[in-house]
C-alpha cells in the first residue's frame, strides 16, 4: 500500500483536458497524480531556412 492508499499494482487516475490553452491550434493538459504536463501545437506555413526545398517540416 502506498502513502496515497493506492495499491502497488494500481495505476493513478489519468485526466486529459483538451483545448487547455486559448491561442494554440491544439493543446492538452495531462494529469497523473501530482504530475502535470501541458502540450501545445501551433501551425506555421514557413519552414526554417535550413529545411527549405527539402520537403520536410519542423517540430519544436
Amino acid at each position: 500500500m502506498r502513502p496515497s492508499q493506492r495499491h502497488s499494482d494500481q495505476l493513478r487516475l489519468i485526466r486529459l483536458t483538451r483545448n487547455f490553452t486559448r491561442h494554440a491550434e491544439g493543446s492538452v493538459l495531462v494529469e497523473m497524480g501530482d504530475t502535470q504536463v501541458l502540450c501545445t501545437a501551433s501551425i506555421e506555413e514557413n519552414v526554417p531556412p535550413f529545411l527549405r526545398g527539402k520537403g520536410r517540416g519542423w517540430v519544436t
